[in-house]
């Protein structure tokens, strides 16, 4: 569903990726861990164009994405859930969620708000549909944010440190929405310091250091029997907390 080629990525003289080759099977849980500044979010915004890459190819389900063609096959194909949820605050909820289904993907009105109220069951928020967003907690507004991003029925979902911006209370009440998402066969591809999350869910688990791929493997390899220094140096830090 996903392949990058050998992808750099600079800012200004700051050479952020290095040759990244990355591949995500249809249907994957990827998950995608390292220090903070190793490339992890750069990796994934480069999947669907909000980063053009300097050098590399990217190919969505067979199809290069060009600065050309990005938004229609972004579009087709993937949506994104982003740290700081990027919900409009001057709409209800339930105007979040069927604004893309109606604007991009021309559904009338009543289909774009039955999807919206199955996704809004999906993530636990049906009683919120008509509250605007800064009514709500940091982890509902973010389970609001997954559920617009499922709206938009596409087979892959991006997901930028989730949970990243929420209290610790709140953190849990997101995983859980991923955790059920992630037994369905929507491909993902999960940015995030979560450790107990990626053990649990991931087909296959990513370890990114200074803009590249230092170790992937499945979750059993990579907590249990990591090959690089760096890697269990990250986890001998990480897993103490």
């Amino acid at each position: 569903m996903i392949r990058l080629e050998n992808v750099n990525k600079y800012f200004g003289e700051l050479h952020v990726l290095k040759d990244v080759n990355l591949t995500v099977a249809e249907g994957e849980k990827l998950v995608i861990i390292g220090p903070s500044g190793s490339g992890k979010s750069t990796t994934v915004r480069c999947m669907n164009f909000l980063e053009e890459p300097s050098s590399g190819h990217v190919y969505i389900n067979g199809q290069e994405i060009t600065a050309h063609n990005k938004t229609k096959i972004v579009r087709e194909n993937m949506a994104m859930v982003f740290q700081q949820f990027n919900l409009y605050p001057h709409l209800t909820v339930l105007r979040n969620l069927t604004l893309a289904p109606m604007k991009l993907h021309h559904k009338p009105k009543a289909e774009a708000e039955a999807l919206a109220y199955h996704y809004l069951d999906v993530v636990g928020l049906r009683d919120k549909a008509h509250v605007y967003p800064t009514t709500l907690s940091g982890g509902q507004q973010q389970r609001i944010a997954i559920a617009r991003a499922l709206c938009q029925e596409t087979k892959i979902i991006l997901f930028d440190e989730p949970t990243s911006a929420l209290d610790p209370e709140t953190i849990q009440e997101v995983l859980d929405v991923m955790i059920r998402l992630a037994k369905e066969k929507i491909t993902m591809v999960v940015v995030t310091h979560e450790m107990g999350f990626a053990r649990q869910v991931a087909d296959r688990v990513v370890f990114m250091a200074d803009g590249q791929i230092i170790e992937e493997g499945t979750p059993e390899h990579f907590f249990e029997h990591p090959e690089n220094e760096r890697v269990k140096q990250f986890l001998g830090k990480i897993l103490r907390k």
